[in-house]
Parts: C-alpha cells; structure tokens; sequence
C-alpha cells in the first residue's frame, strides 16, 4: 500500500457533513504530525488543520469552530469531520504526515469535497 490513503470525501449539500478518513502505512504513524490541506482550482494549498503525535490541534479560522481533526493511532488513522459545510470549502482535501524531526513527509493522493446545491 502506498504511505497516505484518504476516503470519505464525495457531493453534498450546504449545511451537510462529511468525515475524511486517512489510513496510513508504511511508516511509525505516532511519530508525525498529521494534518489536512486543500486546493480549490485557482488557489494556492492550505493547511485546514493539524493534530500533533501528543493530539494538540490547529485550525484554519475558516474551518474554526465547524471542522475536527482527530487520530487513532492504534488505527493509523486521522480524520477530519466536517460539520456545516459551505460552498467555499469545496476543493480536493489532502492527508500530509510530517516528521519534525526529521527530512520526512508523506502526501495522500487526496480526495475531492464538493459542498453544492
């Protein structure tokens, strides 16, 4: 299996919800950083949130409040639920690991998020 697998991602309405999955392998899960970015066409990456190895997170202010990082390391899994879903956070969503201390990252092949009506 390649490093970084996401799913869950799919069309949905305004005001709807959507939980991004990414399984991991290959690599020490518990030893990196985990966190989502997003494209939207014609814009540069973003970093939506992160969850460090001790589960302290960071949020983008546009998602504060609506979306939640969360791992499981006994799953190597982490995930984004996302709750009242705008248009604006349309893109595809990416799974990043990054060790700090090391020259190490890991990029998911990402998954597309469509929030319309």
């Amino acid at each position: 299996q390649v490093p970084l697998v996401e799913s869950g991602g799919g069309l949905v309405q305004p005001g709807g919800s959507l939980r991004l999955s990414c399984a991991a392998s290959g690599f020490t899960f518990g030893l990196y950083v985990m966190s989502w970015y997003r494209q939207a066409p014609g814009k540069e990456r973003e970093l939506v949130a992160s969850i460090s190895t001790y589960g302290n997170t960071d949020y983008a202010g546009s998602v504060k409040g609506r979306f939640t990082i969360s791992r499981d390391n006994a799953k190597n899994t982490v995930y984004l639920q996302m709750n009242s879903l705008k248009p604006e956070d349309t893109a595809m969503y990416y799974c990043n690991a990054d060790r700090r201390t090391r020259a190490s990252t890991y990029w998911g092949q990402g998954t597309q998020v469509t929030v319309s009506s």
